[in-house]
């Protein structure tokens, strides 16, 4: 028997603590109704799927459901979509997709709900947010939740929308309108536009802009849909502000007048202002504000920089010049957004 002060046993190791539990991903649902179009009931899928934090992984979990139980739906395409979650999922979603849907019937006809769709949103959570695609706002708003609130869809469908939902506040012009629990977008492509503002919105413009590279699509579109809607088509000499554009982002520290922009392209500033807002869909003005707070707001995310030198940087001059724009823009102060994404990196 080995002699205790001989002994080279090692001395049991010290418990460890347990690890932190990792947060649960955003939990997402898309509602696939009959009729739905195969592009837009995708996108969020390959948006929010390509989310990911530092270690690699998945933010979100996205999940299509139908208003029946688990079985085949309609596309407008030559297929059908083979749905293995039926309305229940509504339930344990912290966000709901409704894509555009080809056959809404009295959806689209007279505002309302089918008895399937209204038993669906009932299984929907309090507080949880809510996002449509394309027509699928008909959808929100034969639900009522649309009332007294901004919203979008497709141009050609807004008019009938005013017409059908007098109580909402249509916007035509723009590529998607959010208004914090609910999310509206315009048609097809704009779909993409809005789930990369929700990465954003939820993870920062670092995640946001690599799930865009990802995508081959800009992080960021210029204008709104009013770009889009059929007009005469211009002449083609006609020239274009691209390059006042591209000169302005290389300056945006500087002050900027809409006569020095004009002169990029030899333009009178009268020509220049309505050239503009034809092919961006905003005013110069606002299209500069726009990129000014998308710079401050990667600044904010990716640097340590002070408040007052991001004003700087992003061309706003004074922190309380950014403090307004970021105030009237994101609904918080430089100093918040920056707390918040600092706690969502260190939580990732």
């Amino acid at each position: 028997m080995a002699d205790s002060e001989g002994s080279h046993a090692r001395p049991s190791p010290l418990p460890q603590p347990p690890l932190p539990p990792q947060p649960r991903p955003h939990r997402v649902a898309v509602l696939a109704m009959d009729g739905v179009i195969p592009f837009e009931l995708g996108i969020p899928q390959r948006i929010f799927g390509l989310a990911r934090d530092a270690e690699g992984r998945p933010l979100y979990e996205v999940v299509t459901c139908s208003v029946r139980p688990p079985g085949p739906v309609r596309s407008d395409a030559d297929f059908a979509i083979l749905v293995e979650h039926g309305p229940e999922a509504l339930a344990t979603a912290d966000t709901v997709v409704v894509p555009a849907s080809y056959e809404l019937g009295p959806v689209y006809e007279e505002g309302r709900l089918t008895d399937e769709l209204a038993a669906a949103f009932a299984r929907i959570r309090p507080g949880t947010r809510l996002v449509s695609i394309c027509t699928g706002g008909y959808v929100l708003a034969a639900a009522g939740l649309l009332d007294g609130r901004p919203a979008t869809t497709h141009w050609a469908s807004a008019t009938h929308f005013q017409e059908l939902f007098p109580r909402i506040r249509v916007d035509a012009d723009v590529l998607f309108i959010d208004d914090g629990d609910i999310l509206t977008s315009a048609g097809v492509a704009a779909g993409v536009d809005l789930c990369i503002h929700l990465v954003r919105r939820d993870q920062g413009a670092a995640v946001a802009n690599d799930v865009a590279r990802r995508t081959v699509v800009p992080p960021h579109r210029d204008g709104g849909q009013a770009q889009y809607i059929q007009r005469p088509v211009p002449e083609p000499q006609l020239a274009t502000t691209r390059s006042a554009r591209a000169w302005a982002l290389d300056r945006l520290d500087e002050p900027l007048r809409l006569h020095d922009m004009a002169a990029q392209e030899a333009m009178s500033v009268r020509t220049f202002t309505r050239r503009f807002r034809e092919e961006v869909g905003v005013s110069p003005g606002q299209w500069l504000t726009q990129q000014r707070v998308d710079r401050a707001r990667h600044l904010l995310e990716s640097s340590d920089l002070s408040v007052d030198r991001i004003a700087r940087e992003a061309g706003f001059g004074t922190a309380q010049s950014m403090r307004q724009h970021l105030q009237a823009v994101l609904g918080v102060t430089p100093t918040t957004y920056r707390r918040t994404f600092r706690a969502v990196a260190a939580t990732g």
